[in-house]
């Protein structure tokens, strides 16, 4: 709350009335509405990079200096035995010499017994038909079976183990016969899928030469490089069929696609998802030939398998590259959500080490970030707990000491993870979440700990300009303390970054329009005020330096606001937001830097040539002429401020007239102010926007007028272009709806009558009778508050109608019938 001396000094600094009225503190408030403002600004411009990379354009890394977003990726990239991480402890040698397993292979992931006889059927009863098939199939050699055979066709094959696996019970053999058959259609031929091994024939039975009568739906797809040259051709073609090229694959993706997905929901119907599949080596394997397809749909039902059977090490960063890759290309996006891609990268982030997987979290952050950038796909992150796996994350990293050597390439992942959430910060349930999780105190973190990382501390800018735009977020990012220490110390130590610097002011701007303790706390930083000064000099410089002249010497046509105008604009808006505080604004307008680039600005700048800088600018001066203290800037050159107003006034923009005029009423109160009002004849030109018919032109309007009716040597002006009569006509018109206005209306007019003895008529008859029938009207309690107000203002226009609009109502009716 005010002092009472603040109040009384309030109540007198817009309009100086002679009438001893005592202002209630309803009344105090609601005047702010022309005396002090806060100010509003659109929140800067993100621009949307044109290419999908792990850093955009305007990224402070050199490419030396940070992982490529292009880079070579094949199937020889994966390891066929997964790397595990580096064990610190020293092992003891054995005191004796093991007995070897005379038939392990290095495809698998452990050693196995030497090759047995199939289990008979009573044992692979006893799993899931799905575990039993891939059992059988695999112990023969092949992880899939060479064709789709239906029921009927089954009888027809040459070989009963080719068919099916005889021992699994005939309903389901049927199914999964069908799910877990891969084969490629090279022109009406039937390629098998090779291995190493040549399994040419199965118990003894040679495999049928050629599959026919085969159904579309189970034709599989194109891959370039399916078939390592070195291998075996498959067995059931002859040496002219194998050596056919493998390019006329190229119109099988779709059933390879298919194929995948079969074989997807045949591990997860078995539970063989994970590491639980014990030929899962050789599954993989398999996989990672056929990345070698140049094929998005086929790559990501080939992540999803892998990334779903748990790969590790080399792999899983290979597999993540490859998820990046795919993901770059934004026409990807629908394939991502359909094949649920997002779960298996938001597992990794919540299942993995980060420490030893660092690089595979870089890329998979990535491609989140990717997807993040498609708002189609935003509440379907949200509801799988992006948000806050996330913010689980960004507290490990925050983790993370300094010396480190984890620490640089964690700021690589940051720069993925902070362009994520600024994305997400769009939905209002990730707002909510954020709040509930304690992000901002983590984000301080990043930007107390990254504070020399630009692209980090740029995106935390973006997503605190978002958060502050919301005032329940607004209200949480004020209370962290620590966070105008870390803006201004961000502020010093980049003040040439224009798109971090533009952002920390706006996010300044939104902290100080809220409440006085927001403005205390970021006066009371040391060195607030003057890193304010430093920043505007050094833009108000960029901006002058950075305009460009024709060769004619006229200067050219550039689009406004520029980069440097609108850092000035935000800039501005915070010495205004500031100045609302009865001590800071005291202070700002003592403080002859600020008030010398405020007077720069309008010197500089007109309002056709960039409206919200100079109508921010003006509302800043109107702010600051408030405050009538000793040393005050404002009223040592209130005369030059005048005269620069005054080409404001005459322009076409109504926001700009609008702002001059209100600071014509601040400074009116000065002698001075009113001699250059009548001298210039600006008084005319205040009674010629009576008819503007626009409630708050009306209102500053009439409060110049009454500042000049204070002296009885000007009264006689209201005579002049129908003073009288448009201000009636104002009353009539917003009196109803406005009594602030209808209350400044009714004491300018009192002003005027006083010119006249009791026997001199005040007003001619036809103005008499208009404003006491208004007058009457406006009086009787029940008619004057017959409105439509909203309920929470409708207890302050009936205390404001009791306490300022009657008494000087009823005092003007009265002189009136006399």
């Amino acid at each position: 709350m005010q002092s009472s001396k603040n109040k009384k000094q309030y109540t007198e600094a817009f309009y100086k009335s002679p009438l001893a009225v005592q202002k209630t503190s309803a009344e105090i408030i609601n005047e702010a509405r022309n005396t002090l403002r806060t100010l509003r600004t659109q929140r800067p411009f993100t621009p949307r990079e044109q290419q999908r990379k792990l850093f955009g354009s305007a990224s402070s890394r050199t490419p030396e200096n940070r992982p490529p977003s292009a880079f070579s990726l094949n199937a020889s990239s994966f390891e066929s035995v997964e790397s595990r991480p580096v064990s610190c402890t020293r092992l003891s040698p054995l005191d004796h010499k093991p007995k070897l397993l005379p038939s392990a292979t290095s495809e698998e992931e452990h050693p196995v017994s030497p090759a047995k006889t199939p289990v008979d059927s009573e044992e692979i009863r006893k799993v899931s038909n799905a575990r039993a098939y891939l059992f059988k199939t695999a112990s023969c050699g092949k992880l899939l079976p060479d064709k789709v055979l239906l029921p009927i066709e089954s009888k027809r094959q040459c070989s009963e183990e080719q068919t099916a696996i005889g021992d699994i019970s005939k309903n389901n053999n049927e199914h999964f016969t069908e799910k877990l058959t891969v084969q490629l259609n090279f022109k009406d031929e039937y390629v098998a899928l090779p291995y190493k091994e040549n399994h040419s024939k199965i118990a003894g039975k040679d495999m049928c030469p050629k599959m026919t009568n085969i159904s579309p739906a189970s034709q599989l797809s194109n891959q370039s490089d399916l078939v390592n040259r070195e291998e075996s051709p498959s067995p059931c073609l002859d040496n002219t069929e194998s050596s056919k090229p493998l390019n006329k694959s190229e119109d099988n993706v779709e059933n390879l696609c298919h194929s995948c997905t079969i074989l997807y929901q045949a591990l997860e119907e078995g539970n063989m998802l994970g590491k639980r599949f014990k030929r899962r080596s050789l599954c993989l394997k398999t996989l990672y030939k056929l990345v070698d397809v140049a094929s998005d749909p086929l790559g990501l039902k080939l992540a999803k398998i892998i990334l779903d059977l748990k790969v590790s090490g080399k792999n899983l960063l290979n597999v993540c590259k490859l998820v990046f890759k795919i993901s770059r290309n934004e026409k990807n996006d629908t394939l991502i959500q359909n094949d649920r891609i997002l779960d298996s990268l938001l597992e990794i982030l919540g299942t993995e080490d980060l420490g030893t997987n660092t690089e595979a979290f870089l890329y998979c952050m990535g491609a989140i970030k990717f997807i993040s950038g498609n708002a189609r796909l935003l509440n379907e992150m949200v509801s799988k707990g992006s948000v806050e796996i996330l913010l689980k994350l960004m507290k490990q990293i925050n983790e993370i000491d300094e010396n480190d050597a984890r620490f640089s390439s964690s700021g690589h992942i940051l720069v993925q993870l902070t362009a994520t959430l600024r994305n997400l910060v769009d939905l209002p349930q990730s707002r909510c979440k954020l709040l509930e999780c304690g992000a901002i105190p983590e984000l301080s973190l990043v930007l107390e700990r990254h504070m020399s990382d630009k692209d980090v501390c740029t995106n935390v800018a973006r997503i605190f300009s978002k958060l502050s735009s919301f005032n329940d977020c607004c209200a949480a990012l004020a209370d962290c303390s620590r966070c105008y220490i870390l803006f201004l110390a961000l502020l010093n130590k980049h003040p040439k970054k224009q798109d971090l610097v533009v952002r920390i002011i706006f996010i300044l701007g939104n902290l100080t329009a809220k409440n006085n303790q927001a403005r205390e706390e970021f006066f009371e930083v040391q060195g607030s005020t003057d890193t304010l000064i430093a920043l505007f000099q050094y833009h108000c410089d960029a901006d002058a330096n950075g305009k460009m002249w024709n060769d004619s010497g006229e200067l050219k046509k550039l689009k406004h606001p520029s980069e440097a105008e609108d850092v000035l604009i935000k800039l501005i808006r915070v010495i205004a937001n500031l100045s609302i505080h009865p001590r800071i604004g005291a202070s700002l307008a003592t403080n002859p830097q600020i008030v010398a680039l405020l007077i720069q600005v309008l010197e500089c700048k007109s309002v056709d040539e960039c409206e919200e800088l100079v109508i921010n600018t003006t509302a800043t001066i109107n702010n600051l002429s408030f405050y009538q203290v000793n040393n005050s800037v404002i009223q040592e050159k209130k005369l030059y401020i005048a005269e620069l107003l005054l080409k404001l006034l005459m322009s076409s923009n109504m926001d700009g007239i609008l702002e001059a005029i209100r600071v014509f009423g601040n400074l009116s109160q000065c002698h001075e102010i009113c001699d250059f009002i009548m001298q210039r004849k600006v008084y005319k030109f205040m009674i010629a926007l009576l008819d503007a018919k626009h409630q708050e032109v009306c209102f500053s309007a009439c409060g110049v007028l009454l500042n000049l009716t204070v002296d009885k040597s000007r009264r006689s002006i209201l005579n002049e272009e129908g003073g009288i009569k448009k201000l009636i006509d104002c009353l009539r018109d917003f009196g109803p709806i406005d009594w602030q206005l209808a209350c400044l209306i009714c004491k300018t007019l009192w002003n005027y009558s006083e010119s006249f003895t009791s026997a001199q008529p005040c007003f001619e008859d036809h103005d008499s009778d208009t404003l006491l029938g208004l007058l009457t009207s406006f009086l009787d309690e029940e008619l004057a508050l017959d409105h439509n107000f909203d309920n929470d203002l409708r207890d302050y226009h009936k205390l404001y109608w009791e306490t300022e609009f009657k008494p000087v109502a009823q005092k003007l009716l009265l002189k009136i019938q006399n």
